[in-house]
C-alpha cells in the first residue's frame, strides 16, 4: 500500500483525539468524524465520574505537544480528574483551540465503510483503492462520504451495553421494563438522584462501574436511609471485585477496591452471588422481580431499580464490506484476545501493543482504543494511546516506531486466574516487579523457565 495521505479517524475521544494529533505530526491529514454533537461525547455521559488513573496517565504525548503551541499549562499530573474536568481541561481546548479543529466532523456517525469501487468479495487491486467511509449528518443534511488511504476505528463501545441477561441476550422481559432499568454508571449522587435516593436499587455487575455505582448508593443510603442496595453477581465469589489493594500501581483503583470491601463485609449491602438474571417481571406491589433462571419458580429479589454494569460490546455493523478478523469469543483482533481474555487472567495489566497486534487482513485499516478490546474489560486510555502512536507510525512508513514500545503501564497488583478449578485472588506469586509484561512475579519466573505461569498471561 502506497504511504497514506489522509486517514479518517473514527471517534473524537480521547484515543481518536490522540490519533488525529499523532497524524498531523508525522505531515498526514487527519479526517476525525464524530457521531455526537461534540468531541468527546461518551465522555459527558460519565463526567460525574473521578478516574482512578491521574492526568500524567490521561494526557496523549502528541496531543499535549500540540496543546503547548498554543498556551495550554498542564494540570497537575498526580491530581485524578473527574470526567467533567478531562473535558473541560483537556479535550475540549484540543479539539477546538488546536489545528485539529478544522479537521473535525460533529454529528457525524458513520453508517458504513469500504473500499471504493470494491465489494468485500473482489480481490485483485484492492489494495491499492481508497476507503470510502459514509456517515450519517445528525443535522438532517444527508448522507456525506469521505476518502482516505487508512482509518483508525477509535469509536469505542460506549453506545452498546451489555444486556443483563446472564447468556448475553436480553433477560425475558428486559425490554418491557426499561423505565425501571439503567445501564452503565448512572449519577446516583448528582442528576439521578431522585430516582434512587429511598428506593431499592439492585446492581448487575462486578467491575469497577458496578463498585463504583454502589460506593456512591452506599454514601445515599447515608442521606437517605430508606435506600437498600442489591449487589448481584453473576461469579461465587465477591472478593473478586476487590482488586489489588495496596499493591495496585493506581492508588485510586486500588484504594477503590478496598472502599468497596470494606462495605461488603460491614454487611451494608445484601450480596447475591451466583445470580445469573434470566427474567424480569412485576411482583404483586409493582417493584420489578428479577429471577435467575427461566422456569417458575425460581430463586429472585425484589427492587424497585435495576442498574446494569455488566460491560459493552463493540459496533461491527458498518464493517461488513471490510476483511476484519476478530477472535470469536471476545470480537477484537486476534493477536490481542490471549492478553486480554478474561478467561485466562483478569490482571488489568496488558503489555503495551500496537500496529502489529491490531493490523487485519484489509491493509491500512484498525481498530484501536475500547473497541480494540472488543467485549474484554480492563482498558487503560494510555494503553489506546500508545495503540494509535504505533499505528500512525505505521501508516507513514516509520515501521521502526511502529514497533517501539514507549510506555510502561502501571500494574494491578492482582492476579485472578484458573488454578486446579479454584479462582486465586491477589497477586499469586507477590507485588509484581517492573516488567510490566507480566502482573505477578511467578508468572515472570515461570516464563524464563520456560513454564505456564498462574494466569495471568
Amino acid at each position: 500500500m502506497p504511504s497514506a495521505k489522509t486517514i479518517a479517524i473514527i471517534g473524537a475521544g480521547p484515543v481518536g483525539l490522540a490519533a488525529a494529533a499523532h497524524a498531523l505530526e508525522r505531515g498526514l491529514e487527519p479526517r476525525v468524524l464524530e457521531a455526537g454533537p461534540a468531541a468527546g461525547q461518551a465522555v459527558r455521559e460519565w463526567s460525574h465520574v473521578r478516574m482512578f488513573s491521574p492526568w500524567r496517565y490521561n494526557v496523549d504525548s502528541a496531543s499535549e505537544r500540540l496543546l503547548q503551541r498554543m498556551g495550554w499549562t498542564g494540570p497537575d499530573p498526580e491530581r485524578h480528574p473527574t470526567g467533567a474536568e478531562l473535558l473541560e481541561r483537556y479535550l475540549e481546548p484540543l479539539a477546538t483551540r488546536t489545528a485539529l479543529r478544522d479537521r473535525i466532523t460533529t454529528n457525524a456517525r458513520v453508517t458504513s465503510i469500504a473500499r471504493a469501487g470494491f465489494d468485500k468479495v473482489t480481490s485483485q487491486g484492492r489494495e491499492h483503492a481508497p476507503f470510502e467511509i459514509r456517515y450519517r449528518n445528525g443535522n438532517g443534511d444527508g448522507e456525506g462520504v469521505v476518502h482516505a488511504e487508512a482509518v483508525i476505528d477509535a469509536s469505542g463501545t460506549w453506545s452498546i451495553p451489555r444486556p443483563a441477561g446472564a447468556n448475553g441476550l436480553e433477560a425475558i422481559g428486559e425490554a418491557d421494563h426499561h423505565d425501571r432499568i439503567a445501564y452503565r454508571m448512572p449519577d446516583v449522587l448528582g442528576s439521578a438522584r431522585p430516582r434512587y435516593a429511598g428506593k431499592t436499587v439492585a446492581v448487575l455487575g462486578a467491575g469497577h462501574s458496578a463498585i463504583g455505582t454502589i460506593i456512591d448508593l452506599k454514601q445515599l443510603q447515608h442521606e437517605h436511609p430508606d435506600t437498600r442496595i442489591i449487589w448481584l453477581l453473576r461469579s461465587e465469589n465477591p472478593e473478586k471485585s476487590f482488586g489489588g489493594g495496596a499493591n495496585d500501581q493506581l492508588a485510586a483503583r486500588g484504594e477503590l477496591g478496598q472502599a468497596f470491601a470494606r462495605i461488603v463485609r460491614a454487611g451494608g449491602i445484601q450480596v447475591e452471588t451466583r445470580f445469573r438474571l434470566g427474567r424480569i417481571s412485576r411482583s404483586n406491589d409493582k417493584r420489578l422481580k428479577l429471577a435467575a433462571g427461566l422456569e417458575a419458580p425460581s430463586r429472585h429479589v425484589l427492587a424497585d431499580e435495576l442498574i446494569v454494569a455488566t460491560g459493552f460490546r463493540p459496533d461491527l455493523s458498518f464493517l461488513r464490506e471490510l476483511r476484519i478478523t476478530l477472535d470469536p469469543a471476545l470480537e477484537c483482533p486476534p493477536a490481542l484476545a490471549p492478553l486480554i481474555d478474561p478467561n485466562l487472567h483478569s490482571c488489568g495489566t496488558v503489555r503495551p501493543h500496537g500496529a502489529a497486534e491490531l493490523a487485519q487482513p484489509e491493509p491500512g485499516f484498525y481498530i484501536a482504543g475500547m473497541k480494540s478490546y472488543g467485549r474484554a474489560p480492563t482498558f487503560l486510555m494510555m494503553t489506546g494511546y500508545e495503540q494509535v502512536r504505533s499505528i500512525v507510525a505505521e501508516i507513514a512508513g516509520d515501521r521502526e516506531a511502529a514497533r517501539r514500545v514507549e510506555l510502561v503501564l502501571p500494574e494491578t497488583g492482582v492476579c485472578s486466574g484458573s488454578t486446579g478449578g479454584q479462582q486465586s485472588i491477589a497477586c499469586c506469586g507477590g507485588p509484581p516487579t517492573v516488567d510490566a509484561s507480566a502482573c505477578c512475579k511467578a508468572d515472570e519466573s515461570a516464563k524464563a523457565a520456560g513454564r505456564a505461569g498462574c494466569g495471568c498471561a
